[in-house]
């Protein structure tokens, strides 16, 4: 690997992290030594990029630091397209245009030797077939999410009972042709998974919910985790 490359690599190695991450673990992602990965990572201290830390101990990148926009690697710009067609295939109205339009902005700023990864990628995403559409407007769910705001439900079960309910929405799902929208549900005061599909109205409120939208997602992946140890525990040992 290119010195240049292998410092990108690095930069890029601490932008994934949000924790402290070694010397010896950079080493061995990038099949150097440690003693390059020092050199390297004073070489970078010294051209006044915000690493902090110390050997042993740990580094990490200060936030607000960046690079030059779509400076990709091959396998970088496989994984941006591969991901785009799932969506645009998969997605929403609104998210299936982004996608699209995001693998055209990539085709158009990457340079000539690497637009083959965009125009002729060597992977794809299968096409979605019977995608069932969502019965409300999940633009405005993507925004009531990021403002931690309420939405009002009435919701078919899949024993066509109705009920209709306030939830604090977490987050979506994507399944192959179905979405599913995590919340915090008042009605039964616990984390409640709807399918898009069965909404029958929604009403999206003023109301902010009383936590921070990034608090109500981490209980909610801890109560994701503690069911998966458990499951983990009852689940039959083989044979």
């Amino acid at each position: 690997m290119r010195r240049a490359d292998r410092l990108f690599q690095i930069i890029q190695i601490f932008r994934r992290s949000r924790r402290p991450i070694t010397a010896d673990a950079i080493a061995l992602e990038l099949e150097t030594s440690k003693r390059t990965i020092y050199r390297d990572i004073a070489d970078l201290m010294a051209q006044r990029v915000p690493i902090r830390g110390e050997a042993g101990v740990g580094y990490v990148l200060d936030g607000g630091y960046d690079l030059p926009p779509l400076m990709l690697t091959p396998d970088e710009i496989e994984a941006a397209v591969l991901g785009a067609q799932w969506v645009a295939s998969r997605g929403d109205p609104a998210l299936a245009r982004a996608a699209k339009d995001l693998i055209g902005k990539i085709g158009a700023a990457v340079p000539e030797r690497l637009r083959p990864y965009v125009i002729e990628p060597a992977s794809g995403a299968p096409p979605a077939w019977k995608v069932v559409p969502d019965g409300l407007d999940m633009a405005r769910v993507r925004a009531h999410i990021h403002a931690g705001r309420k939405i009002r439900l009435a919701y078919k079960d899949e024993a066509g009972a109705d009920s209709e309910r306030i939830i604090w929405p977490v987050t979506i799902g994507y399944r192959d042709t179905t979405r599913m929208l995590v919340a915090w549900c008042e009605l039964r005061a616990d984390f409640r998974s709807f399918r898009t599909d069965r909404v029958t109205d929604a009403e999206f409120l003023e109301d902010r919910y009383p936590e921070r939208p990034a608090v109500l997602r981490a209980k909610w992946r801890r109560q994701m985790e503690e069911m998966r140890a458990q499951w983990r525990k009852t689940e039959p040992s083989p044979n």
